[in-house]
């Protein structure tokens, strides 16, 4: 009966961890389109400002270039994989940072 319960016990704690674990990975496609919507809707609404923009544009292609170098070589590893993820996920806070900064367009240095 011990056994049981500790078999019982294992599995519950190994189920729990398992759907923590895979739940934030989102597919590479996805989480590019997700990023690019941010930064479309902080444009349009005025939260991100041209510079601002601009260099999240640029980081963004840089990421997107680097996932093809990658996926031209066999494929993306598992360590590849990662290393987007936590670039992707720098890059998305950035965008959050930048939409959030409560600076508007007409709020600008130098502009009156």
């Amino acid at each position: 009966m011990k056994k049981f319960a500790l078999l019982i016990a294992g599995l519950g704690i190994a189920t729990a961890a398992l759907p923590a674990a895979a739940a934030p990975w989102q597919n590479i496609n996805q989480r590019q389109a997700q990023i690019d919507r941010r930064i479309d809707q902080g444009i349009r609404n005025g939260a991100l400002d041209r510079r601002e923009a601009v260099s999240l544009r640029s980081e963004f292609r840089q990421i997107a270039q680097l996932e093809q170098r990658y996926r031209r070589s066999n494929g993306l590893s598992v360590g590849e994989r990662r290393d987007l993820d936590r670039r992707f996920d720098a890059l998305s806070r950035k965008v959050r940072i930048e939409r959030n900064d409560r600076r508007d367009r007409n709020d600008r240095p130098g502009r009156r």
